[in-house]
């Protein structure tokens, strides 16, 4: 396996406002990166540059000691030895499950025992071994994306490259096919590159996060690192649950902020407001607080998800262990905050 490097990399179709701006990334050996953004901020094409669908209009990628694409010409797909599992599956209706994982190496020229040997072990990964002779028909969603990732694993591929595999299934198979890539990724040590416009995904499955955002990599840190200290809005409102609030804190002073900086940025009305990304957890009733009025309260199963509202009309959310009166004035502390 190889370091896959992205170099300033830019794709231009001509609509007026690159697809892709000046993205500098690199993918470590082994990793599993999700690739997060709301629709249109260029994630997929980021992809698709580096699959070899798409050529880069400026910058270049960098696979090892290998340059795989840069503005002057590219590599084709075929020659990348990566892999890449769609939305749909694409597994082909007339074959069994072996053929269907087995076709890469067909197209190699690997045949006879040693194509059964490698299919048989790509197929033990993902669990499907039992279901070698049987068609795509007669198998779930679930099973057939793990079909398409057995497939990837066949050929041994230096990257695998998933775009949105989990789109097109229900909240529970997610859930379950989600521990399926945890675990193919752990048995396989393959560099993985995955991308989705979910975060809860993003959070549950990599080991690094790039957000993105017009066409731009907006920060790229580990699951927790993200969650914690987001920076900027885009990032603080795409990642997790929360609110950002505009306080008065003063010009110089630490990014985590305590309860007592916070209490005293509510009462101060002289310093401009600055954004602070409030996460839910952080917000505790407690007597010793400021009073909050309780707009909302929806039970979610194991609590309550509490909307709340300050004096000066900012939006807070909050969970509560038992219900709360809508329209009440409730006393609430904010443990900590993150200045954006």
């Amino acid at each position: 396996m190889a370091q896959l490097i992205l170099n300033h990399l830019s794709k231009d179709f001509g609509t007026g406002r690159p697809a892709v701006s000046d993205v500098s990334l690199t993918v470590r050996e082994g990793g599993f990166l999700a690739l997060l953004g709301p629709s249109g901020c260029g994630k997929t094409t980021v992809l698709r540059m580096i699959a070899g669908f798409e050529q880069p209009s400026d910058g270049s990628i960098v696979l090892g000691e290998r340059t795989l694409a840069d503005a002057s010409g590219a590599l084709p797909p075929e020659k990348r030895n990566m892999a890449m599992v769609f939305q749909s599956y694409a597994l082909w209706p007339h074959m069994t499950v072996a053929e269907n994982v087995g076709y890469p190496l067909k197209v190699r020229g690997i045949t006879g025992a040693a194509w059964q040997a490698r299919v048989m072990e790509a197929l033990s990964v993902v669990r499907l071994e039992d279901f070698a002779e049987r068609r795509p028909a007669d198998l779930s969603g679930g099973q057939r994306q793990r079909v398409a990732l057995a497939r990837c694993l066949v050929t041994a591929p230096d990257v695998v490259l998933l775009d949105e595999p989990l789109a097109n299934l229900d909240r529970h198979l997610k859930a379950a096919m989600e521990e399926t890539f945890r675990e193919f990724h752990a048995r396989s040590g393959a560099t993985m590159i995955y991308v989705t416009h979910d975060q809860g995904e993003a959070m549950a499955l990599a080991t690094d996060i790039a957000v993105m955002s017009e066409g731009r990599l907006i920060q790229v840190a580990s699951p927790q690192d993200i969650y914690a200290r987001p920076e900027g809005r885009v990032v603080g409102g795409l990642v997790g649950q929360g609110a950002i609030l505009d306080l008065a804190l003063p010009e110089h002073g630490p990014r985590l902020l305590s309860w007592p900086t916070i209490e005293t940025a509510f009462r101060r009305t002289s310093a401009p407001g600055r954004a602070v990304l409030v996460r839910p957890e952080h917000v505790v009733a407690d007597p010793a607080g400021i009073l909050l009025q309780v707009i909302a309260c929806v039970f979610e199963g194991e609590r309550f998800a509490l909307s709340l509202r300050t004096a000066g009309g900012q939006g807070l959310k909050a969970y509560a262990t038992h219900p709360m009166d809508c329209g009440v004035l409730q006393p609430f502390v904010i443990r900590q905050a993150w200045l954006l």
